[in-house]
């Protein structure tokens, strides 16, 4: 069996044109193995995966973009609605013939993923959806009425939130990073990353268009409710998230994700991938089927039992 933490693996970085935009791409591994195209979401870029991604190429052809408009992919897309951003992600797989695709979303990557796997099913062996809740489907109404969901109503305002924010990125970006994180939290090292990634006035602009599209998603999410989906589909959130979990496996599953699977990491919050990478190399790892078991991935852990539930 392989090593869970082999020698590090080189990442390489390249543009590539996706409908007059350039996407920054950065992969390891080889084209001969399984694709993992990983979708980052809000304030963060490819580089929230980074900790995956390097273990993850041993076994792996890894693959982390910048959304469009956002960090070194500088032309912004033609829309931000979740449906317009997944024909870019299809865009991106067919240019670069990516086999064996998993897709995985963070956030609003998670958003992406979900509206990729109704528009283009058939081009996808597995997706992974975190720490999200879809538009559209439940609980969305109950997490948008939340008064400590404040954001999403903040960052829909136009061009406000760009006044307010533009030159204070690290403090706004920390208010979050500090109230939606388990104990591990994330390093000071990530956070600048971010706030580098979304410095320009065009990059976060881009950032908070994906909350003002929100109303045409749920518009499309609610066209395609109930259309069957059996992409295999893992949905994970942190144990420190609020939120029951089978609310949103349940959602999901009315929404057509009818091979659906759902895991709690430990000692997690929002931000999974930086809280705890290890944990979700584990669960990325039993999902693709490199590993034997979920039980074996959870010995291997820091003595804390993941909640895996399926539906």
């Amino acid at each position: 069996m392989p090593s869970k933490t082999p020698a590090r693996s080189p990442l390489q970085h390249r543009q590539v044109d996706v409908e007059g935009a350039s996407i920054h791409v950065v992969e390891g591994g080889t084209a001969e193995q399984p694709t993992v195209l990983f979708l980052h979401g809000w304030p963060e870029s490819w580089a929230a995966f980074e900790q995956v991604m390097r273990p993850l190429s041993q076994e792996a052809h890894v693959v982390a973009i910048d959304l469009p408009g956002v960090g070194a992919s500088e032309i912004p897309p033609s829309a931000n609605d979740k449906r317009t951003l997944a024909r870019y992600v299809h865009g991106l797989i067919t240019k670069l013939r990516l086999q064996d695709v998993t897709l995985v979303g963070h956030d609003a990557g998670g958003m992406i993923v979900y509206a990729y796997l109704h528009a283009y099913p058939e081009t996808l062996q597995r997706a992974v959806i975190m720490n999200v809740v879809i538009p559209g489907i439940d609980p969305w109404s109950e997490v948008v009425a939340n008064p400590y969901i404040w954001h999403f109503a903040f960052h829909a305002i136009p061009m406000l939130p760009e006044t307010l924010v533009m030159g204070q990125q690290a403090a706004y970006f920390d208010y979050f990073y500090d109230q939606l994180t388990g104990p591990a939290g994330v390093s000071q090292a990530a956070r600048e990353i971010s706030v580098q990634a979304y410095a320009r006035l065009e990059a976060l602009h881009t950032g908070f268009e994906w909350y003002r599209t929100f109303p045409q998603d749920v518009k499309d999410n609610l066209k395609d409710k109930g259309t069957p989906v059996q992409t295999p589909v893992l949905y994970m959130r942190g144990s420190c998230e609020q939120g029951d979990m089978d609310r949103y496996l349940s959602g999901l599953h009315s929404g057509g994700l009818h091979n659906l699977q759902g895991r709690i990491i430990p000692n997690s919050g929002h931000f999974l991938s930086e809280e705890q990478p290890e944990a979700l190399l584990d669960a990325l790892r039993v999902f693709l089927g490199l590993s034997d078991s979920i039980e074996a991935a959870d010995e291997r852990s820091s003595g804390s039992t993941a909640d895996v539930r399926g539906i």
